[in-house]
C-alpha cells in the first residue's frame, strides 16, 4: 500500500497498486513509519549510504547506490564478501548500511552485520523476511514481501529484485525531495551524456566565432544575400550605430522577391524584421530551443550580459547537439 508522511508523498514514486508486479504475482508493498524514520535517519546523517548484498541482491544495491548517489544522497557499494577481506576499511563510524537479502539469511551477510554493529553503525535490512538474521539485527527494516518470483520455477531472483529496485527508487526519490535536489544540483554531477546536454549545455555554447553573419541598415540587397551566403546560417543581424535594428532571413528575402519586381533599389532596413528575438548568453540551449518551438522561428540572435551581440544559432544547432525539447 503507498502511503505517505509529512510533507513527501509516495504516490509519485510508486504508482503500482498494492497488489501488482509482473502483471502476474500479488506484492504488497508497506511504505510505512519505518521508511519515514529510515529517510529522516540518512538525512541526518553525517557520512555516506554502503549499500551491500551479495548475488542479484547485491546488483541491485549497485544500482540503488547510483541513484542515491546522482540525485544528491552520496552512496556507494560494498559487496559483503569483500567487505570481510579488507573492503571494511572504506566504511566510516558516520555512514548508514543498507544490507539487501531476500532471505535475510544470507551467509555473506551474517558474517558481514556483527562487524558493522561493532563499527557503530546504524544498519538498514531489506529483507522479504524479517524474522530471518538480518532482519532481527537491522536497526530499521525495509520489509520487501515476495509471495513467488515470476521464474516458473520460483527460483531465480526476479519479482523480489523488482520489489528492492522499486524501494530503493522510493528511497532515492524521497531522500532528493527532502535535500531539495533542484536540476541545477542535478547538471552539476551530469555533465556528459544527453541529460548533460539538457542540465549544462547554454545557447553561447552552440554559437560560432567566424560565423557572426551582420549588415548595416543601408546594405544593398546583394550584400544581404552575401552575407547569408557566406555564414551559412540563414539569415543575418541589421545592425545600425552597434546596435541589432532587425534581423533578415533568406525567407524574408524570398517573400520580397514575390512581392517586388523592382527590387535593385532595396537595403536591408527594408527587408527586415525589427525587433526580432533575442535571448542571453547564459541561457540553457534546452530553454532556447523551447523558445524557437513556440514563437515557430528558427534562429536565434544571443547578446552577451552587456547586451553586445554575440552571435546566432539555427536551429539545426541544436539538432546536431541531440536536443530535441
Amino acid at each position: 500500500m503507498v502511503t505517505s508522511y509529512g510533507r513527501l508523498k509516495f504516490s509519485h514514486i510508486c504508482p503500482m497498486p498494492s497488489q501488482s508486479c509482473f502483471f502476474v504475482f500479488p506484492v504488497p508493498i508497506s511504505i510505512g513509519f519505518d521508511f519515514e524514520q529510515i529517510v529522516q535517519l540518512i538525512h541526518q546523517s553525517h557520512g555516506k549510504v554502503v549499500l551491500t548484498g551479495v548475488g542479484k541482491s547485491g546488483i541491485i544495491g549497485m544500482k540503488i547506490a547510483a541513484s542515491l548517489s546522482s540525485t544528491g544522497t552520496p552512496a556507494l557499494y560494498l559487496h559483503a564478501t569483500d567487505a570481510t577481506h579488507g573492503d571494511l576499511g572504506m566504511v566510516e563510524k558516520k555512514d548508514v548500511i543498507i544490507a539487501i537479502s531476500k532471505s535475510g539469511n544470507s551467509q555473506e551477510i551474517k558474517d558481514l552485520i556483527p562487524f558493522l554493529k561493532n563499527n557503530g553503525n546504524k544498519v538498514i535490512g531489506m529483507t522479504a523476511n524479517p524474522d530471518s538474521f538480518l532482519g532481527k539485527q537491522s536497526d530499521h527494516l525495509l520489509f520487501t514481501p515476495v509471495e513467488k518470483e515470476a521464474c516458473p520455477h520460483n527460483l531465480a531472483p526476479t519479482t523480489s529484485t523488482t520489489v528492492q529496485l522499486v524501494m530503493g527508487d522510493a528511497l532515492a526519490m524521497s531522500l532528493m525531495d527532502l535535500n531539495g535536489f533542484r536540476p541545477q544540483d542535478f547538471a552539476q554531477i551530469h555533465p556528459s551524456g544527453s541529460l548533460g546536454k539538457k542540465l549544462h549545455l547554454k545557447v553561447v555554447d552552440l554559437t560560432d566565432d567566424s560565423k557572426i553573419p551582420s549588415v548595416s541598415i543601408e546594405a544593398s540587397l546583394k550584400e544581404v544575400i552575401c552575407e547569408i551566403s557566406e555564414k551559412r546560417l540563414g539569415a543575418t543581424v541589421v545592425e545600425y550605430n552597434g546596435k541589432i535594428s532587425g534581423l533578415v532571413t533568406d525567407g524574408d528575402i524570398r517573400r520580397v522577391l514575390e512581392k517586388n519586381e523592382n527590387i535593385g533599389g532595396l537595403v536591408a532596413s527594408e527587408i527586415m524584421t525589427e525587433n526580432p528575438i533575442t535571448v542571453v548568453e547564459d541561457m540553457l540551449a534546452l530553454e532556447g530551443l523551447k523558445l524557437m518551438q513556440a514563437k515557430k522561428i528558427n534562429h536565434l540572435i544571443v547578446l552577451g550580459k552587456n547586451k553586445s551581440y554575440k552571435g546566432m544559432v539555427h536551429i539545426l544547432d541544436f539538432i546536431k547537439e541531440g536536443l530535441n525539447g
